[in-house]
């Protein structure tokens, strides 16, 4: 029998005011030298939050650091700027915790993440999405060691970001369908237990019965289901638990609009487009899109059919090793005729 080693998430704290115990849970882990990196823009929150943390006297802070850039080439110098630590804390949206993440792969040093938007998996897994000379890639970073969510400041993040986060959750659907799809025409295996905790990060949030979105449950759901996402990838050693044709769709319109919209959105109604050529759980993701008002919000974008038809058209070269629903022969077109056929993709795409 095969065995292997993971690394997961040795301390988990999703709930409100969960910074207040920081301090405690640090020593009680064993870390005392702490560097400590936040996002740009979000220092007065750093100010506020972080006073417990500041003013203990047992603990060597130093920091806080502020990511202004996405570049390898900045955070090598970061990385080895600074004296031993136990450990690295980066505070912040995506693009400070991929760079927190780099950055304690570069050390060797357990990392902590502390989200301040959910609008994707990337605050628990183990990769990172970085500039290097001047092109985004994805590049090795390190698992984090804890996840901090506070649900004070999550609950307080701009809505934009709820949406991408729930666009990213729901995607497990088609990614799940996608990889067994692959497995079924010969190509790799399923790590069973991995599939398990992917499913159960998307059951968990769309069976959940809720009356708003900013409901302290629900973010807390949407939370734990991300960080299980993220658990998936490491367990099976690859994105398949959680990307599928629906992540192949979002980064070939990354290369079209680079950063014009949030990857969580882009995601969120690629899973729909692919729900329906798949002809899997289709109406599970159409009840959950709708009732969380994704589709309302993904509609005053006003994204153009011509883009997603575009992104549709690349997607199977976008990872070619890849063989997910969009890359079967007839299923780009099929995806394509639905953003007219369809009554919700025709009333939330742009013409």
């Amino acid at each position: 029998m095969r065995s292997q080693a993971i690394a997961i998430p040795r301390l988990i704290e999703s709930r409100y005011d969960a910074l207040s115990d920081l301090p405690r849970s640090l020593k009680a882990h064993g870390f005392k030298r702490i560097l400590f990196l936040v996002g740009a823009g979000i220092e007065e929150l750093f100010e506020q939050k972080m006073q417990p943390l500041l003013s203990d006297e047992t603990l060597e802070v130093v920091g806080p650091i502020v990511l202004e850039e996405l570049a390898v080439e900045k955070l090598t110098p970061i990385a080895y700027g600074f004296d031993e630590m136990d450990v690295i804390l980066a505070m912040g949206g995506g693009k400070a915790i991929d760079s927190g993440k780099f950055v304690s792969f570069l050390r060797a040093v357990p990392f902590i993440s502390i989200p301040t938007s959910i609008s994707n998996d990337g605050f628990a897994s183990s990769g990172a999405s970085l500039y290097v000379n001047g092109k985004r890639k994805s590049v090795k970073a390190l698992m984090p060691y804890g996840v901090i969510a506070d649900l004070s400041i999550l609950s307080t993040a701009p809505e934009r970001f709820y949406y991408s986060g729930l666009g990213d959750v729901v995607s497990k659907i088609t990614a799940n369908y996608d990889w067994q799809f692959e497995v079924n025409h010969g190509i790799g295996q399923v790590d069973q237990y991995a599939l398990l905790t992917a499913k159960k990060s998307v059951n968990s949030v769309v069976r959940l019965p809720f009356s708003y979105i900013r409901e302290g449950l629900f973010i807390k759901e949407v939370v734990d289901s991300l960080i299980m996402s993220g658990i998936s990838m490491e367990v099976a050693g690859h994105s398949a638990p959680a990307s599928g044709s629906e992540h192949l769709i979002s980064h070939a319109m990354d290369s079209i609009v680079p950063g014009k919209y949030l990857h969580g959105v882009q995601v969120g109604i690629a899973t729909y487009i692919m729900a329906l050529v798949q002809e899997h759980r289709v109406e599970r993701v159409r009840t959950f899109l709708t009732d969380t008002g994704f589709f309302a919000h993904a509609k005053s974008l006003s994204i153009s059919k011509k883009i997603v038809k575009r992104a549709i058209q690349a997607a199977p070269n976008v990872k070619p090793n890849r063989y997910t629903t969009i890359h079967l022969a007839e299923n780009p077109k099929k995806a394509i005729e639905l953003l007219t056929t369809d009554a919700i993709l025709n009333d939330i795409l742009a013409e």
